[in-house]
């Protein structure tokens, strides 16, 4: 009889995050996904400023961790800070991001696919994009997983949405998510050719309740390996 293979899954955090306090945070997750799927978290390269105080937080209240808060890239670069809603021209550390997670394959890899929560999200959305025009032959996700999602406001990332992603995905949003609201989540699934929806009735965070299990299984299983 055959048997199913753990799919091995990177992922990115949200702002103010890492990879001990995401971990911590998708504990439920986890339980939800286990024996199927193996989550592997790194963390952002940029320290988010203790005292950078009106940044945007898109992150599950939480106790401290031994690292600091991280983020994938900042909307203003001289404040070092971040808001998904900021518009900017040009935004700062999204390549020593990319090149963060191009390591993580190398060391950690290889992996089937990538989730990634808010910012990471929104990250996970511009590497398929490079992936899918063939400018990052290291990554090679079969499926991704988006949480709260969103289009960098960024006129440096616009180049990321100029074609359409056929990687599968599915995309996860809270009705009530305050810090990235709905239909900011709405206008990312475009990009996608044939987007997976979970749509949740709570706010900012990972769901993993017992209704929510039948979609994230029936999406993965798609993907699951046979030995």
């Amino acid at each position: 009889m055959s048997a199913n293979t753990a799919l091995r899954v990177l992922c990115l955090h949200g702002y103010r995050q890492n990879a001990v306090s995401f971990r911590e945070k998708t504990g439920a997750l986890r339980k939800l996904l286990k024996n199927r799927v193996e989550l592997v978290y790194i963390t952002a390269p940029l320290e988010v400023p203790s005292q950078v105080d009106n940044a945007q937080d898109c992150g599950q209240a939480g106790g401290v961790t031994p690292e600091a808060p991280r983020g994938w890239w900042f909307s203003d670069g001289q404040q070092r800070s971040f808001h998904a809603g900021q518009e900017c021209e040009e935004s700062k550390g999204l390549e020593a991001s990319v090149e963060v997670v191009r390591a993580a394959v190398r060391e950690q890899g290889p992996f089937d696919g990538v989730l990634g929560f808010s910012q990471g999200a929104a990250l996970v959305a511009m590497l398929l994009a490079l992936q899918e025009a063939g400018q990052e032959p290291e990554l090679r996700f079969r499926f991704a997983i988006i949480i709260s999602g969103f289009r960098s406001a960024c006129g440096q990332h616009a180049r990321f949405y100029s074609i359409p992603v056929a990687t599968p995905t599915l995309h996860v949003f809270g009705e009530v998510d305050a810090v990235i609201p709905i239909q900011m989540s709405r206008d990312l699934l475009a990009v996608f050719e044939e987007p997976d929806v979970l749509t949740h009735s709570g706010g900012h965070f990972v769901p993993a309740a017992s209704a929510h299990k039948p979609v994230y299984l029936n999406f993965i299983q798609r993907f699951q390996k046979q030995t």
